[in-house]
């Protein structure tokens, strides 16, 4: 066996700290990412690990700690500078970075999705009321379908389809990941608001959600879910199991949203218990 060199070690430490990430902050996404290969299982990691460092800059860690809203800008900024110089020079001192770059150059993608990514993050540092669908739509495509079409090109990255299919599963990768920012939106609505005063669901008022309002909203996010499943045959098989629990989830969390007055959406925070995400990754697993 070949002796392994300096940057071998360096890409799979990297690697490694980024499945940390993706295992500690997040169980959805974490059991669904094992039901992928290795060979793309580290791919999600890294994507989701540079996604989730901008996220503790603009309103996790960083902001508990006290850092000011301009210190954590010139964070931000950094670090979408970092992660563009990356993908140029292959090498970062930030680990989470070196191996998003690692997984962008494998995937083929590069600042056509992280400056949309970047870009809808920095709209957080600021009070965020968005006023109109369109604004919401602008949000949403740089904080979450963007990060669906890495995924995918992770996906893809080993076995490219023809055009017309690439395009419909282009579509199926950004409902998705529209579905799960805007189901987010709805379950957060309290801790958006009075935490965070950010309100990003014209039509769903924080202070009086209405039945009327929550449903308008939760049907945009069940035909996204539609959008997506439908595509989910065209994916990958190990893809497939992994996306399909993903989804599975998500949908699972939409329909307990339904049957939440809208009231109680001021009071607490609905979760998929323990043993339905289970049972929905494992069914995903045989499918």
């Amino acid at each position: 066996m070949a002796e392994e060199t300096g940057l071998e070690l360096y890409a799979r430490t990297a690697r490694r700290s980024a499945a940390l990430v993706i295992r500690d902050y997040s169980t959805s996404f974490g059991l669904a990412s094992r039901l992928l290969t290795p060979e793309v299982r580290w791919q999600i990691g890294a994507i989701y690990g540079v996604v989730r460092l901008a996220d503790e800059v603009v309103d996790g860690p960083a902001e508990a700690a006290g850092v000011p809203v301009d210190e954590r800008r010139t964070m931000l900024d950094a670090l979408e500078r970092e992660v563009e110089a990356s993908l140029e020079r292959r090498f970062s001192t930030n680990l989470l970075v070196h191996a998003f770059q690692d997984a962008a150059s494998v995937a083929a993608f590069g600042p056509e999705l992280t400056r949309p990514f970047f870009a809808s993050m920095r709209r957080d540092l600021d009070p965020v009321d968005l006023t109109d669908e369109a604004e919401l739509d602008a949000y949403v495509y740089g904080s979450a379908e963007v990060v669906g079409l890495m995924c995918l090109a992770a996906f893809l990255a080993d076995a490219p389809p023809p055009a017309d299919v690439r395009e419909r599963l282009d579509e199926g990768a950004r409902a998705l990941g529209s579905a799960f920012q805007r189901v987010n939106f709805v379950r957060d609505l309290a801790a958006d608001a009075d935490g965070l005063g950010r309100r990003y669901l014209p039509q769903l008022d924080p202070a009086h959600p209405t039945e009327e309002a929550k449903h308008a909203v939760l049907d945009r996010i069940d035909a996204d879910l539609a959008t997506a499943e439908a595509t989910l045959p065209l994916l990958p098989r190990d893809a497939r199991r992994a996306v399909g629990a993903a989804h599975g989830l998500f949908a699972a969390l939409s329909r307990r949203l339904r049957t939440t007055p809208a009231d109680r959406l001021r009071r607490e925070r609905v979760r998929v218990p323990g043993p339905e995400k289970l049972r929905i990754l494992a069914a995903a697993a045989v499918r």
